[in-house]
């Protein structure tokens, strides 16, 4: 077997994508639970505003059928928290149905979400285990420098990084963002060990097969995003063995 490049974790988070979302309807309660079952040691999600501003998990951040249209998407920005369908958990859900120990990856997708995110969470809820995930970087700073219990993760495609992935972990160790977070094309060996050099953590996404999954674990990134929770512990426990 090839050799494992060293990460900066003790061993790489195991992030569900919407929980175990191969195998149950996304970002959904269920889906979280069954994830955990299945061995991921985080659990990832979106999270939008309703118009009574609470947090709530979804991706594409709009409803349909039901009490709403089946024709027209309604943004969920439009709507009261009780107007929502069932399916959709709240933030203080997810915070109860998860484990202390386990991390939590957050795409905020309305910047309006990040101070009641902070609102929401206590000490007891360790914000330390929660990554909080925006394209920008300017975002991150000002929230890093507003709540830093947190811990803050670039998430962005390589080819939108216009002033090269060097200067990019160089800025982000600056403003002191946890990580970098890049589709699993967008990494190789030694983007991971520049990330690396700036004590910058590698996340990489949508990796849903075996052969991707242990690939990125060899090159020595700290987490990985997968639909498939089971597959994501097959590959750790083969590639890392206890």
């Amino acid at each position: 077997m090839q050799q494992r490049l060293a990460s900066l974790y003790d061993k790489p988070i195991l992030f569900a994508h919407r929980g175990a979302s191969a195998h149950a309807a996304e970002n959904t309660r269920e889906s979280f639970q069954l994830a955990l079952k299945l061995g991921a040691t985080g659990l990832e999600t979106d999270c939008w505003v309703t118009k009574d501003s609470e947090v709530v998990l979804d991706h594409d951040g709009v409803v349909k059928g039901g009490i709403f249209s089946i024709l027209r998407s309604t943004k969920i920005s439009e709507v009261a928290s009780t107007e929502l369908p069932g399916s959709i958990p709240r933030y203080g859900q997810l915070l109860k149905l998860c484990p202390e120990y386990v991390s939590i990856s957050i795409d905020v997708c309305d910047t309006r979400a990040m101070p009641l995110i902070a609102a929401s969470t206590s000490h007891k809820d360790n914000p330390g285990r929660i990554f909080i995930c925006h394209p920008d970087i300017r975002v991150l700073e000002s929230w890093k420098v507003l709540y830093p219990a947190f811990r803050y993760v670039n998430s962005i495609r390589l080819g939108k990084i216009v002033e090269g992935p060097e200067r990019r972990c160089a800025d982000l160790a600056k403003f002191k963002i946890d990580a970098l977070n890049m589709h699993h094309t967008d990494w190789n060996g030694g983007l991971v060990s520049l990330a690396h050099r700036f004590n910058i953590a590698a996340f990489s996404w949508d990796l849903q097969h075996d052969e991707q999954l242990r690939t990125a674990l060899l090159m020595g990134v700290d987490a990985v995003y997968s639909d498939w929770p089971d597959r994501m512990t097959d590959a750790i426990n083969k590639t890392l063995p206890s």
